[in-house]
């Protein structure tokens, strides 16, 4: 007998073992199986497994073990990315806390083979993690983007570009991070809002310039007074990268600069002279209309610069202090500063020599290492890059004709606008823990660029008579640039191997959308580039897990849920099957309540397994559903065909909420709640021929349901599929994640069996929903009678009494030629019932309930649509806010309407 209920922390161990031992989780041999594959977005070394894991290796797995069963050969191949930045600060922190000497220290190979000890001792633990999700990933075929496979695609690649001409050195802005020196992509910058302030600085115009500046204005707008000025004012946050300026932009239709453009000022503390251009990116209507220029430290402003031909001037070091390397003109005393401590310096001068006019305090957003926490400078450096405009355009064709496709189609509009709008992709970083750049210089700062080093030297006998020294770049490639190929690389590829050759390109890819930037289109273009066709055939985009309120979940708000605190205490699935029934939106509300819901889900299962063999439900050799005769036994089968037929088009077409919600409503309201209700008057019955089959029908479906169940919630249908093992006939598959899918035929769906018990199940539930309208306490039975019902009705009625009598929980059950005084009538299946209720009600306060309850829905109907009715609110309010609000008006008036219609069935009572 099966236990009482199901342990998911002895069980999941030891299934998930014996799924790993049996190697199906690698993909058939036989070549005759069509291939399905996935790839793992590799999570980082460092990582622990977060809620945001659990959602997307879910749906996965999902994937996974449905195309398992279809009888597909599956890869899912799994692996790690080595993350650079994240890496190397672990270690160098572990170094620090245990009193060792710094990285630079150290020295590079000696820092490296102390990351590498770190990665094998404590690099697995996300792995482990996934495993305890349940993922089904070919293990056997693990990769790590700084394996040595990974590595030699790596400099292959990075060689083809250069050679291309589609990698090259430039100097350009970039993200630069003071802290660990280095240049940082935009997703590891994080903006956060902090208080500020603008200083308005008056630059002075040079060679005796004046102009008229309009200082009054009429109700139209237009000027009416006027002071002459000797100075433009200009408005900034960062006050220290003035000393970089080389230009003022004013906007090309701001009439009050229009005789100033070509002139030039005079900027304070260093005399540099400094040309007024103009230019559009200078806003009319924000602060004075003129902006300073400093290209060497504003992204903007890097761009007015090229438009109008300025010099980039370099004002920073890599630690964020100010150098006058480009600039001699910045005084000494400003040498080595801190910014922030050259910021105070410059506002406190301005304002003693009379050129501060305002500091005007504000709140804004300003860019910050994820890592380091540190004020992130816009750095004029040299770096490689990647063309990426010229990858781009077969990365955007293949999509725009659909050789891609992406799952919601809406995302494809932020892969177009992406793309249309690429800029050069910085690919190097200045750390020690990556894949070093392919690339050595000569004596004279010549480049070979080669694979190895020795190709290298080959090179520089071009250019030198005898081998000279060669010095490797010191920096490494931006991680993305290897995951860029984790399709094709970890396949083999440059290799020539049998999984490119059967597995690429993949079928579907299963990431968030936040780096469709980042990942997906690098794919894209890497993919076309260097295997001549896509890398995916689907992008599945699912969202983001908020809190049950909308919000963000971070440590600091205390509203994150970690799924494995879940998992040690609800078990694996009900975890997943809430991620895959909230799959459905970009933002995923999750409670821990949710999640505890749906353990009672699995609970459902189990007991209707446990009632299966208590009623000795079990499997009959030779049993064929196919000639089942019993209307409850015909109508479960169709029941079942239905939800196979719904669960996989949903699967197949990436709506795992639409797959988990037709699995809910099967297995709970139809399954349990009304089959096995309907099977125990057959259970208990002296009809032995309805008996066997009933129960041989039970097992069937059982079995069936299980299958169906499987990639959602693998642990507890595998559990059963076990131990149900020996309940009846021998099956032919040994383990259900091996099983093979359902696939039923459209002649199990019958007609008649489906109108029949349809009839019954809508009448018990419009029984049901009266009493629950109408206050009746549970323990009451009120009679039931059908007026004048027709004969058809008055045949099932007299072949379903026994079960309206019981599920309706109704005294009796006849027909009348009007209904009884005192009843309330309601319409089912097409005729007039009449449920009595005077004598079990209090009819008079019934009523007054009614209209107090309607009366609060009123008063709630109207505070929610005031405030929803109110621009202010729906523009400021936070978007989760708003949503809330929205959601408690649609319940309140669902709740009114259905309150209106128990009041009228009360009033016609009379």
């Amino acid at each position: 007998m099966l236990d009482k209920t199901f342990d998911p922390r002895s069980a999941e161990p030891r299934l998930y073992a014996m799924w790993e031992d049996s190697g199906l989780f690698a993909p058939k041999t036989d070549g005759a199986a069509d291939a399905y594959s996935i790839v793992i977005p590799p999570p980082n070394v460092t990582g622990s497994l977060h809620i945001g894991h659990a959602l997307n290796n879910t749906l996965q797995d999902i994937l996974a073990r449905y195309h398992r069963m279809k009888g597909k050969a599956v890869l899912w191949l799994p692996g790690t990315d080595h993350a650079g930045i994240a890496t190397q600060m672990v270690v160098e922190r572990q170094l620090a806390a245990a009193g060792n000497v710094g990285r630079r220290d150290m020295g590079r190979e000696a820092f490296v083979d102390k990351v590498w000890e770190w990665k094998a001792e404590s690099g697995g633990t996300i792995v482990r993690q996934l495993r305890r999700l349940g993922a089904s990933c070919d293990w056997s075929r693990e990769r790590f983007t700084l394996d040595e496979g990974l590595n030699a695609a790596v400099r292959k690649v990075f060689v083809q570009l250069y050679k291309d001409g589609l990698i090259y050195r430039d100097k350009r802005l970039v993200n630069w991070d003071p802290h660990f020196q280095t240049a940082i992509s935009d997703l590891e910058v994080e903006q956060k809002e902090v208080d500020g302030a603008y200083w308005h600085f008056a630059y002075p115009l040079a060679d005796g310039v004046t102009y008229e500046h309009p200082v009054a204005f009429d109700e139209d707008g237009k000027a009416t007074e006027f002071e002459t000025r000797d100075y433009i004012v200009v408005a900034t946050t960062r006050p220290e990268t003035m000393l970089g300026d080389t230009g003022v932009a004013v906007h090309p239709g701001d009439e009050r600069y229009a005789d100033l453009v070509g002139k030039f000022v005079t900027l304070p503390i260093v005399g540099r002279r400094i040309p007024i251009v103009a230019d559009d990116y200078a806003d009319p209507t924000k602060g004075s209309g003129a902006v300073k220029i400093t290209p060497a430290h504003d992204f903007n402003d890097f761009q007015v610069g090229k438009r109008a031909g300025l010099a980039s001037l370099n004002i920073m070091d890599a630690y964020g202090r100010i150098t006058a390397v480009d600039t001699p003109d910045v005084p000494v005393e400003y040498e080595g500063m801190d910014r922030f401590a050259a910021r105070k310096a410059i506002a406190a001068l301005a304002e003693e020599q009379g050129w501060l006019k305002e500091i005007e305090k504000t709140r804004h957003m300003v860019p910050h290492g994820d890592r380091s926490g540190v004020v992130i400078e816009p750095w004029l450096t040299d770096q490689w890059y990647v063309d990426a405009h010229t990858l781009a355009q077969p990365a955007l064709k293949a999509v725009e004709q659909g050789d891609t496709v992406f799952e919601p189609k809406s995302y494809e509009k932020i892969y177009f606008e992406w793309l249309r709008n690429i800029e050069p992709w910085c690919i190097s970083r200045q750390l020690w823990w990556g894949h070093r750049i392919p690339a050595w210089y000569g004596p004279n700062g010549e480049i070979y660029v080669a694979e190895t080093e020795e190709d290298a030297r080959e090179q520089a006998l071009s250019d030198y008579d005898s081998e000279v020294p060669l010095t490797q770049d010191e920096d490494v490639l931006d991680t993305w640039f290897s995951s860029a190929l984790w399709p094709f690389s970890t396949m083999g590829w440059p290799e020539k191997t049998e999984d490119l050759e059967r597995f690429y390109p993949t079928s579907d890819l299963v990431t968030a959308a936040d780096i469709i930037f980042f990942w997906v289109a690098r794919m894209m273009m890497m993919g076309l580039h260097f295997m001549d066709e896509v890398p995916f055939r689907r992008v599945i985009i699912n969202g983001l897990v908020r809190d049950e309120k909308g919000q963000k979940m971070s440590k600091s708000k205390g509203n994150v849920i970690d799924p494995l605190g879940i998992i040690d205490e609800l078990g694996a699935d009900p975890l997943r099957f809430t991620m895959a029934i909230l799959s459905g939106t970009r933002d995923i509300k999750l409670s821990k309540q949710r999640i505890e819901g749906y353990r009672n889900f699995g609970t459902k299962l189990w007991n209707a397994a446990r009632f299966a063999q208590m009623n000795e439900a079990k499997r009959v050799e030779g049993f064929d559903p196919a000639g089942v005769e019993q209307t409850i036994n015909r109508w479960i089968r169709g029941e079942l065909t239905k939800a196979e037929r719904q669960v996989s088009e949903a699967i197949e077409g990436g709506r795992f909420d639409d797959a988990a919600s037709a699995l809910y409503r099967f297995v709970w309201n139809v399954f349990c709640d009304w089959y096995l209700e309907l099977a125990k008057p057959v259970f208990n019955g002296a009809d032995e021929a309805a008996k066997a089959e009933t129960r041989a029908m039970t097992a069937w479906t059982l079995d069936q349901t299980l299958k169906l169940m499987h990639p959602v919630m693998p642990f507890i249908t595998e559990e059963l599929w076990d131990k149900l093992a020996d309940e009846g006939a021998a099956r032919s598959e040994a383990t259900l994640i091996g099983a093979a899918w359902p696939e039923l035929p459209d002649s199990f769906i019958d007609a008649s069996a489906e109108t029949e018990i349809g009839w019954l199940v809508d009448l018990v539930t419009e029984i049901r929903q009266l009493k629950a309208e109408m206050n009746v306490p549970p323990s009451a039975k009120p009679p039931l009678a059908f007026v004048s019902p027709d004969a058809a009705t008055a045949d099932r009625i007299a072949r379903h009494r026994d079960l309206i009598l019981t599920l309706g929980r109704v005294s009796e059950l006849t027909t009348a030629d009007a209904a009884p005084e005192g009843a309330v009538t309601f319409v089912s299946g097409g005729a007039t019932a009449a449920l009595s209720l005077a004598g079990i009600i209090d009819l008079a306060a019934e009523r007054t309930r009614l209209g107090k309850e309607i009366a609060a829905l009123d008063s709630d109907i109207g505070h929610f649509g005031k405030k929803l009715g109110n621009p202010n609110f729906v523009a400021r309010a936070a978007p989760e806010v708003v949503e809330e609000q929205r959601e408690k008006l649609a319940e309140a008036e669902a709740g009114k309407s259905r309150l209106q219609a128990a009041l009228a069935r009360l009033d016609a009572v009379g």
